[in-house]
């Protein structure tokens, strides 16, 4: 048996990293600032232990453009390297310096907000530069300067240089393919994109700023205007802070901070800080929503440790609250090594179950704190609590203490409430409490007034996945079924133990039925004869539930079988045959007027139910005129 170590060539590691290892060139930046921001924290942590013996001062970062020179400069106030260091960390690839600071100080650093893990982040210069320089000197007493300098190849030069400040000046010399990089928009992009929380200050030019004036000036003074650093980045934003020390005026303008194009106001927020059995912080934000299910309108941000790494964050975030706002940092979460995406992991999972739970208690405590307020903000935050009772079973388990169920009348039922209210009056025959609904009040107006006359409570649920949604109730709630309050003559829809009166015999209601049935010839209608209240509608158009509800779940991407292709219209006819229409029919000896009789009213049953258009919707106008001629 032969063994041995694998060789790997360096001079094929420049082209695997400049070709595949990261999928956006632009990368580079936030990796160098990410390596910057490393080498300050360090040296916090260093300065606070008691190791480093050197002021730690207020350092910042600076990242500076010089055209002529086609270079970008990135230079940070931090630890800094001795000429060892830097053959330790630079020459070898993959050596991560901050695995192993995180490895010395692992007891002490464990908050130092150290980012670096792979050892990699450096090499990414090399994407956009044709030589690469390193100016740096370390914090340690006595230390010495030195510069190294690679052009991409396997060789490099170390040699001692004059630096008389601690730090490190990374200096990129911009290849010809990757000139946008020397433009100032382009790295003012860059820097509010992925730098924008950066922990540590981010000087990017200069600006003006105009000082106030002071007590007692004369009228006729002028303030005073001077050039000052240009700070790009907020190092403390809200979601760093203890939520103790923030009100709702604070996270508002963190809102607009994060979203600068958002006008409204985001209706409440979350604010996320676990430290066991993962590090998490962040703040979740409900936007008003309405019934809108477009999730990539405005995308939950992932930072690590104040870095932005992407807005792709499904996995760590449940679906249903990809449909919020807002920001996310971890240093736990598991990105692939060019961090980039999240890789799975179990630890994921534990975050994702985590941010349901906090969501779920968020809502719980809102309704009991103040459950007028939270009834208002129903209808924009119902789609996202949907959604989550839907596709969370933890979520779900939770949901009766604040989903809300509201009524065509503007009242707002928790499922316990709304049992408790309907029970006497909505159980049908065989013992089942039938829960009705309608989805559009204006549409089903009809068919709802006739379900309040007989004293029945009628939901509105007109978010587009109610049909999942019921369907999910339907099969974990005991002896309750939903019924759409235009499926049926209402008195179908609830079975009573309650005798019919019947003005026609049987012969006179199949006759009837069969003139009906030869008139429309149409397959889409099944007739049926109900003897009703004779003050009912003579003609009602409903759709089977069943149908309609395989329907509605297709149009939102459910309905298993019949997810492909078309569903088939089918209405019932429903015929009073108690009505005195009926009994004129059936006086009817002349079979042109008898036709004619039926398809107004099956045109007037039509337009109730908003299926009369075109041709159909056309001549029905006309002879309703010709008739008041």
């Amino acid at each position: 048996m032969a063994t041995g170590s694998i060789n790997v060539s360096v001079e094929n590691i420049f082209p695997l990293i400049k070709k595949f290892l990261y999928s956006d060139h632009e990368i580079f930046l936030r990796e160098l600032i990410s390596n910057a921001t490393d080498a300050t924290t360090k040296l916090k942590h260093l300065t606070t232990i008691g190791e480093a013996k050197v002021e730690y001062g207020n350092p910042i970062i600076e990242v500076k453009i010089d055209k002529d020179a086609k270079t970008l400069t990135i230079k940070d106030q931090g630890i800094g390297m001795t000429g060892e260091e830097v053959e330790k960390y630079i020459n070898q690839v993959a050596f991560s310096g901050a695995e192993e600071f995180l490895e010395k100080y692992k007891d002490s650093a464990k908050d130092a907000g150290i980012i670096g893990h792979f050892g990699l982040g450096f090499y990414s210069a090399f994407m956009v530069a044709e030589k690469v320089e390193i100016l740096t000197k370390s914090y340690k007493e006595d230390a010495k300067a030195v510069r190294w300098v690679c052009d991409g190849s396997p060789e490099y030069t170390l040699e001692e240089t004059e630096k008389t400040d601690r730090g490190t000046e990374i200096v990129l010399h911009i290849a010809e393919d990757s000139t946008e990089f020397l433009e100032e928009f382009r790295i003012r992009e860059l820097l509010t994109k992925y730098n924008k929380f950066n922990q540590v200050p981010i000087k990017f030019g200069t600006k003006k700023e105009t000082l106030p004036l002071p007590e007692g000036s004369a009228e006729d003074a002028k303030p005073e205007t001077v050039e000052v650093d240009n700070i790009i980045n907020n190092t403390n934003p809200a979601w760093t802070k203890s939520p103790s020390e923030l009100k709702d005026e604070d996270y508002n303008n963190f809102y607009r901070e994060l979203y600068p194009m958002q006008f409204e106001e985001p209706l409440f927020h979350i604010h996320l800080n676990v430290d066991y059995p993962f590090n998490l912080t962040g703040i979740l934000f409900f936007p008003k929503l309405g019934n809108n299910l477009n999730i990539e309108k405005d995308k939950i941000q992932l930072y690590q440790n104040q870095v932005f790494v992407t807005d792709e964050v499904k996995g760590i975030v449940p679906d249903f609250l990809m449909l919020l706002r807002g920001v996310i940092d971890s240093p736990d979460i598991p990105l692939n090594v060019s961090r980039s995406y999240l890789q799975a992991d179990g630890a994921v999972k534990k975050i994702s179950s985590y941010i349901t739970k906090k969501v779920a208690d968020k809502m719980v405590s809102l309704i009991n704190e103040n459950r007028e307020d939270y009834e208002k903000k129903w209808n924009d935050i119902k789609i996202v609590i949907e959604y989550g009772m839907i596709s969370e079973d933890k979520f779900y388990e939770k949901s009766d203490k604040f989903a809300l169920y509201p009524t065509t009348d503007n009242n707002y039922y928790l499922w316990n409430e709304l049992i408790e209210k309907i029970k006497p009056t909505q159980t049908d025959k065989d013992g089942k409490i039938v829960i009705l609904y309608a989805n559009n009040a204006d549409e089903q107006h009809s068919y709802i007034q006739s379900a309040k006359e007989k004293g029945y409570e009628v939901l509105l649920l007109d978010s587009p996945i109610v049909p999942h949604l019921i369907q999910k109730l339907e099969a974990s709630k005991e002896n309750i079924a939903f019924a759409r309050v235009d499926a049926d003559h209402i008195n179908n829809l609830i079975k009573k133990d309650e005798p019919k009166i019947s003005k026609l015999n049987d012969s006179d209601k199949e006759t009837l039925k069969k003139e009906i049935e030869e008139s429309i010839n149409d397959t889409k209608f099944t007739v049926q004869l109900e003897d009703l209240d004779s003050t009912d509608a003579p003609f009602t158009l409903t759709q089977p539930e069943f149908f309609r509800r395989m329907k509605d779940m297709q149009a939102t991407g459910g309905g298993g079988m019949f997810a492909m292709g078309g569903f088939p219209e089918m209405y019932n006819l429903v015929v009073n045959a108690n009505s005195d229409f009926a009994g004129e029919l059936l006086k009817k000896d002349n079979d042109d007027e008898k036709k004619a009789m039926i398809n107004q009213a099956l045109d007037l049953a039509k337009l109730s139910q908003n299926l009369l258009k075109g041709k159909e919707l056309t001549d029905f106008i006309k002879r309703s005129f010709e008739s008041l001629k």
